[in-house]
């Protein structure tokens, strides 16, 4: 992992949420990555078009799907914050999607295609029933932000820190 006294960005990053993070800390390895990273993953998480439980709900789905602890373990955090409840979480990770609002459910159901199959054509279709064009698109990009952040943590083992 790299040091955030060699790391201009990374002690910043760290100076902001006052704790290490070995995701941040494994990104740095590559700076420009890690600098570009955090404004991109900003604009999507951040305020948009699609409502912050939204957002979360498909983070998560993606999470539990990719068994990435990591994520996981952020994301329920901000979930809570969201309004996510403890059995919603149950649900999600269960894939017992049957009790959440048919927006989210769509949301949902689309997110867990795209992450198991890298498509949402079977889901696409209910997705655009509760969400405009801009909303998808967002929806999309949450989806496939998780993936990334997924896909690095679990290739490089990063852990949640106790």
């Amino acid at each position: 992992m790299v040091d955030p006294a060699e790391h201009e960005v990374l002690a910043n990053l760290e100076a902001k949420t006052n704790k290490p993070s070995p995701f941040f800390r494994a990104m740095a390895h590559r700076p420009e990555a890690l600098k570009n990273f955090v404004p991109l993953y900003g604009a999507v998480m951040g305020p948009g078009a699609v409502d912050r439980r939204i957002k979360e709900l498909v983070y998560l789905t993606c999470s539990y799907a990719n068994e990435c602890a990591f994520c996981t373990a952020t994301h329920v955090a901000g979930g809570k914050k969201a309004g996510i409840t403890y059995e919603e979480l149950q649900a999600l990770q269960t894939e017992q999607d049957h009790s959440f609002a048919p927006n989210e459910r769509a949301a949902i159901l689309y997110a867990r295609e795209l992450t198991q199959s890298a498509s949402g054509d079977e889901t696409r279709d209910a997705l655009f029933e509760h969400f405009n064009d801009e909303q998808v698109v967002e929806i999309t990009l949450v989806a496939a932000l998780a993936n990334f952040t997924n896909r690095f943590n679990n290739g490089l083992t990063i852990l949640p820190q106790e």
